[in-house]
């Protein structure tokens, strides 16, 4: 089988490979705004405090921001041409012939992008219904983000900030308990985490999605899938599937939704090795790898296996601490902005004893979180780094929270490993290669090359 590389986590979204990356999360200012948000009460948008900014405070907030914080130099004229561009795109979708977005060529590049927007919603909105100054409000946050070319550098609606957080506290939310992934015809599979709902109801690993609440889900995006899974806790939904190769044998599931955590490792001993296997790099994930570790010792584990294989990345700050629980000093990472300035995170000096003999693997969906772990522990010849070649996302982000519940992910540095190397684009190249078909379904099976040649290795390490 071959996935189209997305996946759900426990039905919450993980933001696709190395979306998430290496996060900063940053507070706008110190003053509460609306909706509990902080917002900048400097640089002159006091004026927005006590009230909800429009869709064009919103555009001038979210230009002085990419100007301030990107790590490149933005031309504004650039930044006004993506956001017409955006917004007469949006137009021609929704069959407006010729729109006319006009704009004053004297004005400050803030005020151009401003008026833009004011001018499309007066004259356009009307004709996208209920929510059209919303819609042309989004496509020009969206459309002054995009000027940079930058894929890592979004705007984030309430609802995909809403994701992102979730996926990094832990997900606390109501479901059902699967890791769902898509096929490349539309197709939707799950895999049941064990002993939460879906589970319980009998649902078995690989089965086919047919329809959610009488909804057809093949073809449609994850994200509407994740949707219509999740809902308030204590309600229940009714889906039907069929097992992969049984698409006659259909089965019906009526599942109460619970609140469900998202745990970031899945961990196991496994012919006398400790097997850890992380998804991302939440809050949550370094008191969970330090409690597999420890497990792992607990049982006098021969090696440990470290797997961040589809591991898009997180939080910088959990990268330092998951790294420092093998590297005893020195530093782990260094970020380096626009103007040269370096900020290095060194390791915290408390690693757990004895957790080596030490594989990771990688593969090519290994990205920017996962990549400053590689890199670092490869740095210092602490592991054994096995699979095919890393991401190569060598650039970090920072999550600036916009006062109406939407935020900006905006690059603010790049970054270089403990011996200085710059992996942007390049990746990190193994230590021993192991080539194998970029497939979810092959992790953790007895086809999972890359995890037996780990195997071999720590038995070759033990003689």
């Amino acid at each position: 089988m071959t996935f189209r590389i997305r996946a759900l986590l426990a039905v919450l979204i993980v933001v696709a490979v190395a979306a998430a990356g290496a996060l900063y999360i940053r507070n706008r200012a110190i003053a509460e705004g609306p909706g509990g948000i902080d917002v900048a009460t400097t640089g002159g948008l006091a004026d927005v405090l006590g009230q909800t900014p429009d869709g064009p405070q919103l555009v001038r907030m979210a230009i002085r921001d990419l100007q301030e914080v990107y790590y490149k130099p933005v031309d504004g004229g650039v930044v006004v041409k993506g956001e017409t561009t955006a917004l007469r795109d949006f137009l021609h979708s929704k069959h407006v012939t010729n729109p006319s977005l006009r704009t004053d060529p004297a004005a400050s590049d803030e005020d151009q992008a401003a008026s833009t927007l004011t001018y499309a919603q007066q004259h356009y909105a009307s004709g996208l219904g209920s929510d059209g100054r919303d819609e042309l409000s989004e496509v020009a946050l969206r459309g002054v983000m995009a000027s940079v070319n930058d894929p890592y550098t979004v705007y984030l609606s309430p609802r995909e900030i809403q994701g992102l957080n979730e996926s990094l506290n832990g997900g606390n939310f109501g479901g059902i308990g699967v890791y769902i992934y898509q096929l490349k015809d539309g197709r939707v599979l799950v895999q049941p985490i064990e002993e939460l709902p879906a589970a319980r109801s009998g649902m078995k690993p690989g089965e086919v999605v047919d329809t959610v609440d009488g909804v057809t889900v093949k073809g449609l995006v994850l994200d509407r899938v994740e949707q219509l899974i999740r809902g308030e806790t204590g309600s229940t939904v009714r889906i039907t599937a069929h097992p992969y190769n049984a698409p006659k044998s259909k089965r019906s599931y009526s599942i109460v939704r619970e609140v469900i955590h998202v745990p970031s490792v899945r961990a196991k001993m496994e012919d006398g090795y400790d097997y850890i296997r992380l998804s991302d790099f939440g809050q949550t994930s370094a008191d969970e790898v330090r409690t597999a570790l420890m497990d792992g010792e607990k049982h006098h584990a021969k090696g440990y296996i470290f797997d961040l294989r589809d591991n898009g990345g997180g939080l910088v700050t959990t990268a330092t601490k998951i790294s420092s629980l093998f590297i005893p000093q020195g530093p782990i990472v260094s970020t380096i902005r626009r103007d040269g300035s370096k900020t290095t995170e060194s390791a915290l000096g408390d690693p757990l004893p004895d957790v080596h003999p030490l594989v990771v693997l990688v593969n090519k969906y290994t990205a920017s979180a996962s990549e400053i772990t590689a890199g670092a522990l490869q740095d210092y010849h602490l592991a054994t780094i096995i699979g095919t070649k890393t991401f190569g996302k060598g650039v970090v982000q920072t999550i600036i929270p916009m006062p109406d519940q939407s935020a900006l992910k905006i690059t603010m540095a790049r970054y270089v490993t403990p011996l200085g190397r710059d992996i942007n684009h390049l990746g990190i190249t193994p230590d021993i290669i192991v080539n194998q078909n970029v497939d979810p379904a092959l992790i953790d099976t007895p086809s999972d090359k890359q995890l037996a040649a780990a195997k071999a290795r720590l038995r070759a390490l033990a003689q």
